[in-house]
């Protein structure tokens, strides 16, 4: 299954840095996304396009999964050749992302 089925995603920047949110649509379904999307499969996922590190967090308290991006962005917004500087895009790709419910 895809995680747009039960989660949805924002993208935000800072510098060639993506921060990526998933948060369930059900809270119930939280544990199931700490379990399945792991940084080894987010890093996985994103191979050729997130060269640097991948660090997660996890916020209980609102269900959500936060992912920082390191070396993302192809320089960053004012450095990158990139259309998608911001990489607004990238919240689209970790939902196509499959995992086993």
């Amino acid at each position: 299954m895809k995680l747009y089925n039960i989660a949805h995603s924002r993208a935000g920047d800072k510098g060639n840095i993506s921060m990526l949110s998933l948060i369930p649509y059900n809270e119930n379904d939280y544990e199931i996304l700490c379990q399945k999307v792991t940084v080894e499969c987010v890093k996985k996922h994103f191979e050729g396009i997130i060269h640097g590190e991948v660090v997660r967090y996890e916020m209980p308290n609102i269900s959500s999964l936060l992912f920082v991006c390191n070396d993302a962005l192809g320089g960053g917004v004012t450095t990158s050749l990139r259309m998608d500087t911001h990489g607004k895009a990238l919240s689209y790709k970790l939902l196509e992302m499959e995992i086993t419910y």
